[in-house]
């Protein structure tokens, strides 16, 4: 069976602040994936680390992570902004 490397997405941010040099300063931040246990996958963003052990899957924006072909569909067909472009070959 096919592996892939899965990396969860990024967003553009800057840093919190009122001068307006942070308007000009960018860093990517990644989004994390959880798995609810209904089998639907949401964005999730800041979340404690209590609250993540509840969901059956995580996937912390940021790392890196070895999943099978049918988990990289199912986060696919998820609809939460993941695309093949997230997925190389393990």
């Amino acid at each position: 069976m096919t592996t892939y490397i899965f990396r969860p997405p990024t967003v553009l941010e800057g840093p919190a602040g009122g001068h307006r040099l942070f308007e000009f300063y960018r860093l990517d931040r990644g989004i994390t994936i959880v798995r609810d246990t209904d089998g639907s996958y949401a964005q999730a963003r800041y979340l404690e680390d209590e609250i993540l052990d509840t969901f059956p899957e995580v996937y912390a924006g940021g790392y890196e992570y070895e999943v099978s072909e049918q988990t990289k569909n199912a986060l696919i067909a998820g609809n939460v902004g993941v695309t093949e472009d997230n997925f190389e070959p393990a």
